[in-house]
């Protein structure tokens, strides 16, 4: 079981970068799933969510209208889409994964996000100005 994130990198701010979080070992389309970030010197931020079904999504505050989650149920893999990146975007963006916990619109995954059951590697971002 295991979540294999890609598609960070550098760029000015404006600009736009897609991650992907591949899933393998376990089918995406049956678990909740998710963004979260860390900046330097910061605690971890839950940025976005989608449920099980697809049907609710959740974006932090700072994200949205910038921020869309999806996910591609044949390729077994989740994405963000992030456009207008500011230099507070920059982070180390992670994916998590869990077939217990629900992703509601309000609360994402909830305060207990730290025990999900799939992590991935993070995928750094930086965003110039």
């Amino acid at each position: 079981v295991q979540l294999q994130a890609s598609g960070g990198g550098l760029v000015q701010s404006g600009g736009s970068l897609r991650l992907s979080c591949a899933a393998s070992g376990f089918t995406l389309a049956n678990y909740t799933a998710g963004w979260f970030r860390q900046a330097p010197g910061k605690g971890r931020e839950q940025v976005s969510c989608i449920s099980d079904t697809g049907s609710r999504s959740y974006y932090a505050e700072s994200v949205k209208g910038r921020f869309l989650i999806s996910r591609d149920i044949a390729k077994n893999t989740l994405y963000l889409q992030m456009n207008n990146l500011k230099p507070e975007d920059t982070a180390v963006y992670y994916c998590a994964a869990d077939s217990m916990f629900i992703c509601t619109s309000v609360q994402g995954f909830g305060p207990l996000n730290a025990e999900l059951d799939v992590w991935g590697q993070g995928t750094q971002v930086t965003v110039s100005s």
